[in-house]
């Protein structure tokens, strides 16, 4: 779909940047730090952050919330960083914990907050192919076409979705019986539009409170102002006495995990690169449009068919629209996938999810999860700490592009991380057919995500960052 003049332009077999009026690159000198900590640098091939004049923007974002072609929203820009030498984890492969959600707490004043995203446009990669060619590691089987073709928009018109307080099965026939997913909220089931026959995905939410029911209100509010490809798009909603229903276009690909896992799935380190780059398409597109997700993972993330690379974003309730001048922190989320200054209970932003992304290209690479401890607290440590390393074995082959690319978000000074708008123009997303040519080997990320998924099926419950958690000092690398 069509997106604002400064978003990204996806056309099927070719990119091309808008045109771009970006300042020019400055050095930023880094600062030594103790063992384990990471540099501040200017990333290659990106832009010095600009800071934004109080108010000058906040204006024009909340107008182009409401409009496609509204006034250009600007995204954060952050150097990257080099990556450090923290000591190894003692375990990557244990068990996993689903996301909980508690409050969100907000502390107003003038000025505060994050610095706004900087002005910036992500330029496509010149001479991306409609399709990418690889050899497939049998003979026999010869040069195969790898799509990377953009995923295909919703069947359906973007439309602005309000909520209707008739019963949902005077228009729709729900699949009791047929569960796509589940989680804290409640449960998605497949259905059917009865006038159309379109099939589509309800998200059955329990509510208990009025709390819970504003809590939905919000993710609709935040869906409807999202129209891309790489995210997934509300269709309808409706209300009753102890739930609340949304219908979403479906995709039938499953998550993207179960996906790659599969036996019969060649992984590549150049799939993982078709993976990361939509994902990062994605979160540009919420940046731009000043929504943080906060609750990327894994399991967020489905593809589209069974076949091909195309991914879409989901779950949009934890989502929060970012004000610049209103602080905002948060104390919920899966733990392995938290950023420092979620545990730590401080104020969040863009970098926020760029964290997330980082940690789910190192599993897609890797197969390992680059912060899980024996224990929630552990885990939190290493977190806190920055404690990561590139495992050995795992990463054995695989290019310096990729280590540089996780390495320029896993770092705990949230201003250092890539934004999604550096991430799209860093080497490792781009010059694909070159990557084609040396991209044979099969990742060995697969069997390790094979045995992870495993144990999260067996272990997975809610958990939330709570206020002990948030007080625990947990101790600094030396």
């Amino acid at each position: 779909m069509d997106t604002p003049g400064e978003m990204l332009v996806t056309c099927r077999g070719s990119l091309g940047p808008s045109p771009t009026t970006e300042a020019p690159a400055a050095a930023q000198p880094g600062r030594q730090g103790p063992p384990g900590a990471r540099r501040c640098l200017q990333a290659p091939g990106t832009e010095s952050r600009e800071q934004t004049p109080e108010g000058a923007r906040e204006l024009s974002l909340l107008q182009e919330s409401s409009s496609p072609g509204g006034a250009k929203a600007e995204e954060e820009q952050r150097a990257g960083a080099e990556p450090g030498t923290g000591p190894s984890l003692a375990r990557r492969d244990d068990s996993d914990h689903a996301t909980g959600a508690l409050d969100i707490q907000r502390d107003k004043g003038p000025g505060a907050g994050n610095p706004e995203p900087g002005e910036d446009r992500a330029a496509r990669a010149p001479g991306r192919a409609e399709a990418v060619r690889r050899t497939s590691l049998d003979a026999e089987a010869g040069s195969v076409v790898l799509d990377d073709s953009p995923a295909p928009p919703a069947p359906f018109e973007h439309r602005v979705v309000s909520v209707k307080e008739t019963s949902i099965s005077a228009s729709y026939e729900v699949c009791q019986h047929e569960v796509l997913g589940g989680g804290r909220f409640g449960q998605v089931h497949r259905c059917t539009e009865k006038s159309t026959g379109l099939p589509l995905a309800a998200k059955i939410i329990k509510v208990k409170s009025a709390k819970d029911r504003e809590d939905v209100k919000n993710e609709i509010n935040i869906m409807n102002q999202l129209s891309h490809v790489n995210l997934i798009q509300l269709y309808d909603a409706f209300e009753s006495k102890h739930s609340c229903t949304l219908v979403m276009e479906y995709v039938d690909g499953g998550e993207l995990f179960d996906r790659i896992t599969d036996e019969k799935y060649h992984l590549t380190e150049l799939d993982v690169v078709l993976f990361t780059r939509q994902i990062c398409e994605g979160v540009h597109y919420l940046h731009q449009h000043y929504i943080l997700h906060l609750d990327l993972k894994p399991e967020n993330v489905l593809c589209v068919n069974q076949t091909g690379h195309q991914i879409k974003i989901i779950d949009f309730g934890l989502a929060r629209r970012y004000k610049p001048r209103e602080k905002l922190k948060v104390n919920f989320g899966t733990p392995e996938f938290l950023a420092p200054e979620v545990v730590n209970y401080e104020f969040v932003s863009f970098p926020t999810d760029m964290w997330s992304v980082g940690v789910i290209t190192y599993m897609l690479l890797s197969g390992l999860s680059p912060f899980l401890g024996e224990t929630d607290a552990e885990t939190m440590n290493f977190i806190v700490n920055c404690s990561w390393d590139f495992d050995a074995d795992t990463f054995e082959g695989l290019s310096e592009e990729a280590k540089d690319f996780v390495s320029r978000l896993l770092v705990k000074e949230k201003s250092c991380r890539m934004s999604a708008t550096q991430c799209l123009k860093h080497e490792w997303l781009n010059n694909l057919p070159a990557k084609a040519s040396r991209s044979k080997v099969r990742l060995r990320s697969q069997l390790l995500l094979q045995k992870y998924i495993a144990q999260r099926k067996w272990k997975k419950h809610f958990y939330v960052v709570t206020a002990a958690n948030r007080l625990r000092k947990f101790p600094t690398s030396p």
